[in-house]
Parts: structure tokens; C-alpha cells; sequence
């Protein structure tokens, strides 16, 4: 756990941090005394209300409506939040999703693209447009979102989420090697059957108990769960630690 006051001072954006996993991180960074940025795309509801809410418990949250599948949206997100809020010290780069299960044969050009967008492209227009400011700076630590699937293929019709999500586990790498003789952290955490929207939305009741019967811990995790390791590895406790993917998933990994 981080030190109460941890973050006090820091400037957090998390991308899709409306909902989900995002969600969780964005407040648990709120709450730990960082001023916060998240974007949304569809969840424009819920982050007016956990703006609102935010304020009232007196914790800074920002909300910026973008589509960092776009070329120019992770830039003017940052410009965003830097204009609005201060200098961007963590970015926890969470967007992404499945968008649709299909098996390879029957995956259209336009659904592999669409995945490559949402997830992969949107990683590193974030990661660019951070770095190109916490480069002249020399400080910064950035987390990355990977998945189970990344490591064992996924269920059926993810073949193309997987990719992805594999994808990223090696940016991360590459970027912690880049940047570390700058100062800047990148690391990634990879969860796998974690309560939610997603698993809700792509994921049957019936198959995720399956999954819980594999797992040594025999249950699902939470955004919080996933939350509390974002902020460990943003927080100086990580400070010697880059390059690393850290597995959330009570213990599918060792199979």
C-alpha cells in the first residue's frame, strides 16, 4: 500500500477513467492526494458524476471527453490537462477494449484495425505525447495496460485483442530501455478476471466461474486490486523498478 499523502502534489492522467478498472485507479489516485486527469469516450454520465463527486469530498478530478485512437487526441489531452491542472508527472494508459469477439476466419479487415486502434495505437499516441513532456523534465513514470490474454491467447474470438495486448507488454519494454537513462519508469499490469463492465459485457457467467475453479485464490478480482498495484508501481516505493509486467489474476499464471 502507498503511503497516505503519496501523491500529494502529482498530476495523474488516466485514460479511459470513467469506468472500470480506469475508474478505480482514478479515484484511488484521488484519494491518495493527486490532482487527476482521466478521458472518457462513452462514458460521459458517469464521469460528470465522479467529477461531482469529487469535489464535494474535495479531491481534484478532470474530465476530458477524447478519442486517443485519433491522431491528434492524446496531444490535445495533455495540452488539456498541463493548461488546466499543471505538468503531467504519471500517466496510468489504460484505454482500450475488446470491441468484439470474433474467430480469426470470420475477422474482418475493419474489426482487426479497429482493435489495433482502440487498444495499441491509443497506448502509443499517450505514451508519445506524455514522454514529449516528461522528457525536458527527466522525471516521470508512465504504466501501461496489458491483459491475461497477452500471456495465454484468450478466450475464444480475442485472437486479436490478444495480439494486442502481447503488443504492448513489448512497448513497454522497449520504452523503459529508451527512457530510463532519462529518469522515467515505464511499467505494465497485466490483469486477468477482474469484476466489471468488461468481463460483463464480453464474458458469460457461466464461463467466468470456470475460470474462478482454475484460479489458486478462487475468486475475481476488482478494479481495486488492479488500482492498488497501478499506484505501487507510479508511487517512489517502485523507484528501482521499470520494464516489469506485473500479473493480477490470482494466480492463472502459473498455468
Amino acid at each position: 500500500m502507498c503511503r497516505a499523502g503519496e501523491f500529494t502534489g502529482k498530476v495523474v492522467l488516466v485514460t479511459g477513467g470513467a469506468s472500470g478498472i480506469g475508474r478505480s485507479a482514478t479515484l484511488a489516485f484521488a484519494r491518495a492526494g493527486a490532482r487527476v486527469v482521466f478521458t472518457y469516450l462513452t462514458s460521459r454520465d458517469e464521469a460528470e458524476r465522479m467529477s461531482t463527486a469529487a469535489g464535494n469530498d474535495g479531491h481534484s478530478l478532470l474530465g476530458i471527453m477524447a478519442d486517443l485512437s485519433q491522431p491528434d487526441a492524446a496531444e490535445q489531452a495533455l495540452e488539456t490537462a498541463e493548461r488546466e491542472v499543471g505538468p503531467i508527472d504519471i500517466v496510468f494508459a489504460n484505454a482500450g477494449t475488446l470491441v468484439e469477439r470474433k474467430r480469426c476466419v470470420d475477422t474482418s479487415l475493419d474489426l482487426w484495425q479497429r482493435v489495433v486502434e482502440v487498444n495499441l495505437t491509443s497506448t502509443f499516441l499517450t505514451c508519445r505525447a506524455a514522454l514529449r513532456r516528461m522528457e525536458p523534465r527527466r522525471s516521470g513514470a508512465i504504466i501501461t495496460m496489458s491483459a491475461q490474454s497477452a500471456f495465454d491467447g484468450g478466450g475464444n474470438g480475442a485472437s486479436h485483442y490478444a495480439a494486442m495486448k502481447g503488443a504492448i507488454v513489448t512497448y513497454t519494454r522497449a520504452l523503459a530501455r529508451e527512457v530510463g537513462p532519462l529518469g522515467i519508469r515505464v511499467n505494465c499490469v497485466s490483469p486477468g478476471l477482474i469484476a466489471g463492465p468488461f468481463q460483463d459485457r464480453y464474458n458469460t457467467l457461466d464461463a467466468r466461474g470456470i475460470v474462478v475453479e482454475r484460479m489458486p485464490l478462487r475468486r475475481e478480482g476488482t478494479g481495486e486490486d488492479v488500482a492498488d498495484t497501478v499506484l505501487y508501481l507510479a508511487s517512489q516505493q517502485a523507484s528501482l523498478i521499470t520494464g516489469e509486467v506485473i500479473q493480477i489474476n490470482g494466480g492463472l499464471g502459473m498455468f
